[in-house]
């Protein structure tokens, strides 16, 4: 599998003649708030002239942040920003050549529609004839024409959020930055201003840079997708390389329905998942390694006869949604599949199961197990996660009192308690992924730790936890 992941090495690494095809360059950028935390760590992404390109993310994953530091109306703690080969990095916003809309249209109550997008030219006293026919030329735009004398309080939400836009692309601007405008939207109305925004977008051919939590907003407008976690950037692709080749569990998860499955690839083209072998197209990742298996609802064909299945299982409930029917079907050996299909298969039916090579995609795991730095204590302890925690006597005998040492811990051997007072530390719930037959979460620890943990047990998205580690599944080895 070619992923579509970015590094910032490589987009750092291109030479002059690549660079100046970017209109705009973020370079190593990082945003620390007063409290110590990153909103952004680190960021690299280049944007070239005219694309549409969508920053995707969970809320508090920093894209409003990147989106913010662009425009200028936050400064990156480090790192540089470049729009057009200059370094606009302590640019305030009104002199860089971006404009933004809001969430929050931020119109004037008290002017008309036609006041309302003129008012950025009057500012920069422009001649009354030639704002008057650049308003015109942006309403049009906008499919407003005729609303000129509107008061904007009379107005429904999409043509309030079509004056926003007027009001930005009348000052024609190189790039046009979006903060999720559409989300006090209704679905439909929604829907509606994407085709306009789309249109708009090639109307003008300038560069817009979206921002959104809405995966099938970002997957039908852009050009390219940014999707960000926790201040980074997972992976950069376009709208099928983002879908059809996740990078890792996260962007598989977070983009559309997934069935995500620990497995081994065993050779090229050959991987082992559920208990059985299957044919893939994937190669590279060499022989017996554990690796994530991701297959899509939809590419999962339910066939009558279980036996002419790789896999047979039964369906245990069944829904319809309008275009197709959505399935959960459950094999004997305790794996669960989340199925899309044309066809109904109704609950307590036996079915078999087909996944074709092309539609079984391979990841790397990102870890194997829980890792830490550690010192040796004396009293057979060690000290790792900002805990002392007891290890076995003859674990200890082989150490001296503060030796640097390095921790393993199996995600299966992680305890969670209910009482947070009957763990060695305490955290909640922060992530959440369910690999078929049992859930990986990960932990955040109060001191901000991550500890992940394989699970059977059912946990809600910020749950409070306390967490258990016996001394005999902590290993430890010379750092």
């Amino acid at each position: 599998m070619q992923n579509s992941k970015v590094s910032q090495e490589e987009i750092l690494a291109q030479g002059p003649q690549a660079q100046g095809e970017y209109i705009i360059e973020v370079k190593n950028v990082s945003k620390q708030f007063e409290d110590g935390k990153f909103a952004l760590n680190n960021v690299s992404l280049s944007i070239k002239k005219g694309e549409f390109v969508t920053i995707l993310g969970p809320s508090g994953c920093g894209k409003t942040t990147l989106l913010r530091c662009i425009a200028g109306f936050q400064v990156a703690s480090s790192g540089d920003i470049l729009l057009k080969g200059e370094d606009v990095t302590q640019t305030p916003p009104y002199k860089r050549p971006v404009n933004t809309v809001f969430q929050k249209y931020a119109l004037f109550p008290h002017l008309n529609v036609f006041e309302n997008v003129a008012f950025g030219l009057k500012m920069k006293k422009l001649e009354k004839s030639l704002i008057a026919k650049k308003v015109r030329t942006a309403l049009k735009m906008a499919n407003l024409t005729g609303y000129e004398e509107r008061e904007v309080n009379t107005l429904s939400g999409g043509q309030q959020q079509r004056v926003a836009i007027a009001r930005a692309i009348v000052n024609q601007p190189e790039v046009l930055l979006l903060d999720e405008p559409l989300s006090a939207l209704d679905l439909k109305m929604r829907h509606d201003m994407q085709i306009e925004l789309k249109q708009l977008h090639k109307e003008m051919g300038i560069t817009f840079i979206y921002v959104t939590h809405d995966q099938e907003e970002a997957l039908t407008l852009s050009d390219r997708v940014v999707v960000m976690s926790e201040g980074e950037i997972q992976q950069i692709g376009t709208p099928t390389d983002i879908y059809n080749e996740p990078i890792n569990c996260f962007v598989a998860d977070f983009i559309g329905e997934s069935n995500i499955l620990s497995g081994t690839m065993i050779c090229d083209k050959r991987v082992r998942f559920c208990g059985h072998d299957f044919d893939c197209i994937d190669e590279g990742f060499g022989e017996n390694q554990p690796v994530d298996v991701v297959v899509r609802p939809e590419d999962i064909y339910l066939l009558d006869n279980p036996e002419k299945g790789q896999l047979r299982g039964t369906v245990q409930t069944c829904i319809f949604k309008g275009v197709h029917y959505e399935m959960r079907v459950l094999t004997p050996d305790g794996f669960e599949f989340l199925i899309q299909d044309y066809h109904e298969f109704l609950p307590g039916r036996e079915v078999g199961m087909l996944v074709k090579p092309e539609d079984i995609q391979i990841m790397k795991k990102e870890r194997l197990f829980n890792t830490y730095e550690g010192e040796i204590l004396k009293n057979n302890k060690v000290s790792f996660l900002d805990a002392d925690w007891d290890i076995l006597p003859e674990v200890a005998a082989q150490f001296e009192v503060g030796d640097k040492v390095q921790v393993e811990v199996e995600f299966a051997d992680v305890d969670l308690q209910d009482y947070e007072e009957e763990g060695t530390l305490t955290g909640e719930v922060h992530f959440i992924l369910y690999k078929g037959d049992h859930y990986h979460l990960t932990i955040r620890t109060d001191e901000g730790n991550d500890i992940e943990v394989n699970t059977n047990d059912v946990w809600d998205d910020g749950d409070r936890v306390g967490v258990v580690i016996s001394a005999k599944d902590i290993r430890v080895k010379k750092a």
